[in-house]
């Protein structure tokens, strides 16, 4: 069951600000009708503030003029007017300096292995830039005499389904063989 936010603060407002009776508004609440009575009575809630559901969005006045006309009515949420799509996770995180330094192998093995992966694939797969690429595969990296092919999933640079995926893309028939 889904509860307002505040519900004790949902409950005195709806006492203060409406004729619903405390049955309707323990339901709406997920009281119990008497912690309703008291909070009206003020035996609970010296100095609460109650909290307008109808700015939180979770109720409309007219559900609520609905449920006062009929008191065997139970108050039902509202539906949102916005949605909000769920956060993407960063894909990458930071690497350190040692980490980033030991990119450039992970490049010089897949171009050693999988010369006909495109340099978009390679980049995404790394996270590294075209420049970066094109520099090794043609062999004008600063450091391309001190690079030694290293596996990417052995570095941590990606994981081997992500790898096995990025051969697949090039090479879908060899996939199917294993």
């Amino acid at each position: 069951m889904t509860l307002p936010i505040m519900p004790q603060g949902t409950a005195i407002w709806l006492v203060e600000n409406t004729a619903l009776t405390f049955e309707q508004i323990a339901k709406f609440c997920g009281l119990h009708v008497l912690e309703v009575q008291a909070l009206a009575d003020e035996q609970v809630s010296a100095g609460m503030i109650g909290v307008d559901p109808i700015k939180l969005g979770q109720l409309t006045q007219e559900e609520i003029d609905r449920c006062s006309a009929d008191s065997s009515a139970t108050l039902s949420f509202a539906t949102p007017k916005f949605t909000t799509a769920p956060r993407k996770k960063s894909k990458r995180k930071y690497t350190p300096l040692l980490k980033r330094q030991e990119r450039p192998d992970a490049i010089a093995w897949l171009i050693k292995f999988y010369p006909e992966m495109s340099d978009a694939n390679i980049c995404s797969l790394l996270s590294t830039t075209k420049a970066t690429v094109l520099a090794i595969r043609n062999k004008t990296h600063s450091r391309i005499s001190e690079l030694k092919p290293k596996d990417p999933v052995l570095l941590g640079f990606c994981s081997q389904m992500e790898l096995d995926a990025a051969i697949a893309e090039i090479n879908p028939q060899s996939v199917e063989e294993s």
